[in-house]
């Protein structure tokens, strides 16, 4: 994507300071083959992250600051990694990086390949004390981090010499493991104990490998179009998550395949991605379907699979396990393919081709991938057959029994504790039984199809019709204005920011949006949300629709989702207090911002401006939120390919909080993060005179 500029708002000069995006050493990646180097660092809060991918080894080093010190290397070969923890010190502990950090490939003790990076990093503030070394599954590494437990089959012993300690165990198969060495090259290590050195300062040469099997890189003319996507910052991140096999989620907490993830990316980044590329995304996805046709939200791979076969009783494996609890993705897979084989030229020639590749599953007779999309199609038509029949609230697509998360949103609280999810009831089920319509009616499915799914797939349009007439509409909360203007005067003091303009946003008319979701018993959760994002880029909402869609979403915070430095993902200004309480700017699905959300609204204006049958009103009012989106957008520049952000609010205005930088905050972002690296496909709007 090309660059935007706009005059910078103090704001975004505090932006910049707290979440500066350096690159180094970079090759670009219209030039770098898949065995050159992609080197580059993102300095956001309390973290520094230096990325390195060259040929087979590909790692993400994380330096944390603070008072919790703590070093860690993530692989995406076997989503692996090695982390050392450091004790509390009641003074804060400052990294840095001391030159690039460099591959290395090595043999174990058993003459298996391991790869991996050395680093010299230097530590200012305090002395450091050794809490404890994790060495396994990403998954372990994180839920360490989150629990500050491990499980006990992973535990690994320090070896000691005198100015280096190293961690080195097999994978819990057997097979090649993990490695990680400190060496302290300034200052002095006595036991668990490094101590400063005269100057105040540690050195240390940090070595970590992996024996996982390296992926194969998707990158250079590989993966994105030539000359269509321009930001480096954004392509650098989407290289390193980048691979034939799959597309990484973000790292370093999520260093493998998501469905999601992988579905959203795809459909946003497709005009700059190669074929080679969308093919590789849209296949992980079809080969990883259960049988039912269900999309897989994760997978669980390398020791984290063989820690769960152990503990399922089974006989030691890491053959993958899929997870099928979300139910977003299953509808998703249809829209996001039917635009790849349907629309886009590139995908029509090759559509035929691409269904007739085989699946070949381990251990399983290899089948095409058209048929694995018809188990889906199948699976989409089952699921939207109840409401097409008889619309009422409760036939709706619910979340799975004993489930409390099934899309984006998937902490426990991301939905308000509804069991019918607004986004996918409301779009993409629709928006599914559309695609399926498109690809019955365009032949594609022929040579996959029978008889009685040609009865089936003749009513998906009708159904389709259905649910956009039928389903939005269940979702409808409606707010009388003086109880709106109340609760907004409410909800700004206890958070501290102002509220004139939010109140002045209403005017004298009652506020309408749709809920994020329903309660069990089909009532509405009355969360403003950002999910109208998905209508405006699946979608052909009417006039109305989209006049109240885009008023919920541009209303400035907190009558609505607009800050200085983003559009928040989730308001529960209308609420009850003790939802607004599991909503804040501290919760993962709260009052924070997703930049894969504003990438969405943004791809979705773009949409929307497209069509020919909106009045110049309408157009307007779109084109009105599509200035106030980028100005957005561009006030938080620096932390754009970041997984989310908070606010902080001082001086009349918003600025970005890097999430997880509070201790208040439940989580951490990640650095680099798949969905956040889509603005390299979507437009920027040339500037308008106001």
């Amino acid at each position: 994507m090309s660059e935007h500029h706009r005059t910078i708002s103090r704001c975004a000069i505090g932006v910049a300071a707290a979440a500066l995006i350096a690159a180094a050493s970079l090759t670009t990646a219209e030039e770098a083959g898949p065995d050159q180097r992609l080197s580059f660092d993102v300095s956001e809060g309390m973290n520094l992250n230096s990325f390195l991918r060259e040929g087979p080894i590909a790692a993400h080093l994380l330096l944390r600051s603070g008072q919790d010190p703590r070093v860690l290397v993530a692989f995406p070969a076997g989503n692996s990694g090695v982390g050392l923890w450091f004790s509390h010190n009641d003074r804060p502990i400052t990294w840095a990086l001391q030159g690039r950090p460099q591959p290395l490939r090595d043999l174990d003790e058993k003459g298996r390949r391991r790869y991996g990076i050395v680093a010299e990093v230097s530590a200012t503030g305090a002395d450091l004390a050794i809490k404890q070394a994790v060495l396994s599954s990403i998954r372990v590494l994180r839920d360490y981090q989150g629990l500050g437990t491990a499980p006990a089959d992973v535990a690994v012993s320090p070896q000691f010499t005198a100015q280096k300690i190293i961690w080195v165990r097999d994978r819990l198969d057997g097979a090649a493991g993990y490695f990680l060495s400190v060496e302290v090259t300034h200052g002095t290590l006595h036991d668990a104990q490094i101590t400063a050195g005269n100057d105040g300062r540690i050195g240390l040469r940090l070595t970590a490998l992996s024996g996982e099997t390296p992926l194969t890189p998707l990158s250079g003319l590989d993966l994105l179009e030539p000359g269509l996507a321009t930001d480096p910052t954004a392509r650098n991140a989407l290289s390193f998550l980048s691979y034939r096999e799959k597309f990484l989620a973000g790292s370093w907490r999520f260093d493998t395949y998501f469905g999601r993830d992988t579905l959203m990316s795809v459909r946003l980044l497709m005009p700059v991605l190669t074929p080679v590329a969308v093919e590789a995304g849209l296949g992980a996805v079809l080969t990883r379907l259960s049988p039912a046709g269900e999309v897989a939200h994760e997978e669980d791979i390398g020791e984290s699979a063989v820690l769960t076969h152990r503990r399922a009783g089974e006989p030691i494996s890491d053959a993958p396990i899929y997870d099928y609890k979300m139910i977003d993705g299953n509808f998703m897979l249809a829209p996001v393919i039917a635009t790849w084989l349907l629309e886009d030229p590139r995908g029509r020639s090759r559509a035929a081709a691409f269904l007739a590749s085989p699946d070949r599953r381990n251990g399983e007779p290899p089948r095409a991938l058209g048929a694995d999309l018809l188990s889906n199609l199948r699976l989409v038509l089952r699921g939207a057959t109840a409401f097409a029949d008889d619309p009422r609230a409760l036939h709706l697509v619910a979340l799975k029994p004993g489930l409390d998360v099934g899309q984006w949103r998937d902490s426990g609280e991301g939905l308000g504790r509804g069991r019918f999810p607004y986004d996918v009831n409301a779009i993409f089920v629709p928006a599914a039984l559309s695609a399926a319509s498109d690809l019955f009616q365009s032949g594609l499915l022929d040579a996959y199809i029978t008889a009685a799914d040609r009865v089936e797939f003749a009513r998906a349009a009708a159904m389709a019709r259905i649910w956009n007439a039928k389903a939005g509409a269940l979702f409808e909360v409606d707010v009388p204005n003086d109880v709106a203007t109340q609760k907004i005067a409410s909800y700004a003091a206890q958070l501290g920011v102002s509220v004139a303009k939010a109140r002045t946003s209403i005017g004298a008319s009652p506020v309408r949006f749709h809920a994020l979701s329903l309660a069990a018993d089909g009532t509405a959760v009355p969360i403003i949300n950002s999910d109208e994002g998905f209508e405006l880029l699946f979608g052909h909402p009417s006039t109305a629709m989209l006049h109240q869609a885009i008023t919920a979403l541009m209303r400035p915070f907190p009558a609505g989702l607009l800050t200085d430095v983003g559009i928040v993902v989730a308001n529960p200004v209308y609420a009850t207090p003790e939802v607004q309480a599991r909503f804040t700017k501290n919760a993962y699905h709260g009052a924070v911002v997703w930049s894969w959300q504003q990438a969405v609204l943004a791809a979705g204006l773009d949409r929307q401006l497209k069509r020919q049958d909106l009045s110049h009103a309408a157009k307007r009012r779109l084109l009105s939120a599509q200035t106030e989106l980028w100005s957005a957008i561009d006030a938080a520049r620096a932390v754009r390919n970041s997984e989310l952000w908070s606010w902080s609010y001082a001086d009349g205005h918003y600025q970005v909080a890097p999430f997880g930088a509070s201790q208040a905050d439940v989580d951490e972002s990640n650095a680099a993060q798949l969905w956040s690296t889509v603005y390299l496909a979507i437009p920027v709007p040339a500037p308008r005179s106001r």
